[in-house]
């Protein structure tokens, strides 16, 4: 996964309290290992008619969210199973944040394993947030930041060894065998003593 610093995004708005994940990938699209494939089955009960048309209705449908990496999100966010393939999927949409006042915490891990952002703020500000979903929001990981653009900064809660692998685009796994030639040293002269 790509490594980043800043994110800057116009927002799309699910301000549904609840989604769990099974809403964001339904059960019957996790047969695959497969990450690449899932955001087309992001939301689908909802992003889908009966039909297979688009339902124009759902946000991800409607051409001005083309693009958008950010969602604004209501209140318990991810909540139910603990299934990695819903921030997969959600990456794999194009999303690259969630906002919201509360993420569930199993869904946030797996999202940051994996390159999502979860920024969990106040719910007042993600209400007013929501009422602006065209300005440019800037979620800044070196700094623990969201910026608006009338000069508004929130600090969101992010752990330093997260931070450390979203700024690396690495995973845990990744961060250790980054640093394999410092552990064979470590190990080395450990025996040695």
């Amino acid at each position: 996964m790509p490594g980043f610093r800043e994110l800057r995004s116009k927002s799309a708005v699910l301000a549904q309290t609840n989604i769990d994940t099974d809403q964001i990938i339904p059960a019957r699209f996790l047969s695959t290992t497969e990450r690449a494939g899932l955001g087309k089955n992001a939301f689908h009960d909802w992003r889908w008619q009966a039909d297979g048309s688009p339902n124009p209705a759902f946000p991800f449908n409607q051409p001005e969210n083309l693009g958008r990496s950010i969602l604004l999100a209501g209140r318990n966010f991810g909540c139910g199973s603990s299934r990695e393939h819903a921030p997969w999927a959600l990456t794999d949409l194009g999303l690259r944040a969630i906002v919201s006042s509360e993420i569930a915490d199993i869904f946030r891990n797996n999202s940051l394993k994996n390159g999502l952002v979860p920024v969990v703020l106040p719910e007042e500000i993600v209400q007013s947030l929501m009422q602006r979903p065209d300005d440019e929001l800037v979620v800044d990981i070196a700094s623990k930041e969201l910026r608006a653009p009338d000069g508004s900064v929130f600090t969101f809660p992010l752990d330093a060894f997260a931070q450390t692998c979203l700024l690396e685009g690495v995973d845990e796994l990744g961060y250790l065998l980054a640093r394999h030639p410092d552990i064979e040293h470590y190990e080395a002269t450990r025996h040695a003593r």
